[in-house]
């Protein structure tokens, strides 16, 4: 998701904001979008980089990390979404 698409002393945004994108994920599992939301939870994973590290912000076309690395506020809010999923997890019944 876009942090904000306006015009300013850095041009038009090109590139995601991580912890929005999270906060998406997040909102889609509360209102039940749920297999939207891992659809999306794990295509974002997927653009960590080999150590599972997040920067700021993630380039919409190449995939490419960009702003501050490592970004805590991104990986906190990584962590509160999976939490979420755990939480699914736990509640299916055991076979």
């Amino acid at each position: 998701m876009y942090r904000y698409k306006i015009h300013d002393d850095f041009g038009l945004p090109s590139s995601s904001f991580t912890i929005c994108t999270f906060w998406l994920i997040r909102a889609l599992f509360v209102i039940g979008e749920k297999e939207e939301a891992l659809k999306i939870f794990e295509e974002l994973i997927s653009y960590s980089n080999h150590l599972r590290i997040f920067s700021e912000d993630l380039d919409f076309t190449t995939k490419r990390q960009l702003g501050n690395f490592p970004q805590a506020y991104s990986h906190l809010a990584l962590i509160n979404t999976a939490i979420l999923f755990d939480e699914e997890v736990q509640k299916l019944p055991v076979h």
